[in-house]
């Protein structure tokens, strides 16, 4: 589009013309020939060049120009919603994981508890309600296990078709739980943020450049006020082969003009559109400035708030382990009820089961502050935005020269420019 805007500074008008015309006349009756025939031909060239008088195809590159490095930065918008997809899916796959393999490790424990039950219960030393509870227990710890890996296998073929493979098996996956060590990241790092980071987000450049295509657009309306300047030439030749006529040729040059004078208001009110145009920009940007310093601060506390409470948590898990080697210990003793084991169990279980939850919540708010000052993308050169297999492809439909290879120039002014400097 901005090749297309371009070829309006050149003659706009480039056209040969030509014709060849054979001719058969039939007469009937009087002193005329009964029949003739011949040949015309003839064959043109002509030339009309607008000049950009006032500015109105130079606006219109100025708009297209605004509208390519949009489109980049929409690109690049799409760099930092995937890499979030990527990481969310990823470390939503390790919580799910672990989340198993506690419920494995658990039901496990709990299997323990249930055959001492039974076997107490056989010898006539246990009563059928500790059993039926142990039991109980037991198979709801297994129960939660299919759901949690039916959540995993969609997770790993989500996180397929974001990297743009076929769903199933992904060799990066293959680690266990066991062997996996999550990230220690301190909320500190956060804690200062600066005001212009936000400068970076894709789509808050989007919207800028949007912002500068429309407003080139109000001048190319406004160039309408005015008359349109031309140059036109033309270059013709005909002929005949009847006998005795001439071969004529001819040559025209000169100036022109069109002008619009009576246009009842017409331009003005698409001058007023475009300009109307442009505010409802400036005030969809305005919003988004706002809404991604909403979007920063918003998940700036959730990290903070999240990380207070995964240290409560972290603590309330370990005070569930010592409750439960006090109740296993007062039960062997005969202190207490195997009815306190159970509870000691189920709580410990909930708060291992907490404590991945709230891990991974705290990930998910790492994830999404990176994202919401506009992080996760990268300057790419052609080569790299458009892959071989899709460039080989292209090419073999259609030719486009050196569009899909020549590298990508920066902006001297705009939104962008700031980020090259």
């Amino acid at each position: 589009m901005l090749g297309i805007a371009n070829s309006s500074l050149y003659p706009q008008l480039q056209q040969v013309n030509g014709s060849t015309t054979y001719v058969n006349q039939q007469s009937h009756g009087g002193n005329a020939p009964k029949s003739q025939s011949f040949t015309n031909y003839q064959a043109g060239f002509n030339v009309g060049w607008e000049l950009d008088f006032w500015g109105r195809f130079q606006r219109g590159i100025e708009s297209a120009d605004a509208a390519f490095f949009a489109s980049i930065s929409n690109q690049q918008d799409a760099q930092v919603l995937l890499v979030a997809q990527v990481a969310n899916a990823y470390f939503g796959y390790r919580t799910t994981q672990a989340r198993i393999a506690i419920a494995h490790e658990n039901a496990r424990i709990q299997e323990r508890s249930y055959e001492i039950t039974t076997n107490l219960f056989n010898s006539g030393e246990g009563s059928e309600l500790d059993l039926q509870q142990a039991k109980t227990q037991y198979l709801a710890t297994l129960s939660t296990i299919p759901q949690l890996e039916i959540s995993l296998f969609q997770t790993r073929n989500a996180i397929a078709v974001l990297l743009g493979k076929q769903p199933g098996d992904l060799p990066e996956l293959e680690s266990m739980a066991s062997e996996y060590h999550w990230p220690d990241i301190s909320p500190d790092y956060f804690q200062y943020i600066p005001a212009n980071r936000l400068a970076r987000r894709p789509d808050i450049r989007t919207a800028a450049w949007q912002v500068a295509a429309q407003s080139a657009q109000i001048g190319v309306a406004e160039a309408e006020f005015y008359p349109a300047i031309s140059l036109f030439g033309t270059i013709g030749w005909a002929g005949s082969d009847i006998s005795g006529s001439s071969d004529s040729s001819t040559f025209s040059l000169g100036p022109g003009f069109t002008w619009n004078i009576l246009d009842y208001d017409r331009i003005e009110n698409n001058v007023r559109i475009q300009d109307s145009r442009l505010q409802q920009l400036i005030e969809q940007y305005q919003n988004l400035v706002l809404q991604a310093a909403k979007e920063v601060d918003d998940s700036s506390y959730s990290l903070l708030k999240t990380h207070e409470q995964k240290l409560l948590i972290d603590k309330s898990f370990t005070a569930s382990q010592r409750a439960l080697a006090l109740a296993n210990i007062r039960y062997r003793e005969g202190y207490s009820d195997f009815q306190r084991v159970l509870d000691a169990q189920r709580a410990m279980f909930a708060q291992a089961d907490n404590q991945l939850v709230t891990q991974g919540i705290y990930i998910a708010d790492i994830i999404n502050l990176y994202q919401s000052m506009g992080g996760g993308w990268t300057q790419m050169s052609a080569d790299e935005l458009i892959s071989t297999r899709v460039k080989e492809t292209m090419q073999q439909r259609t030719d486009w020269g050196g569009l899909l290879t020549s590298p990508l120039y920066a902006p001297t002014n705009g939104p962008e420019a700031s980020q090259h400097e």
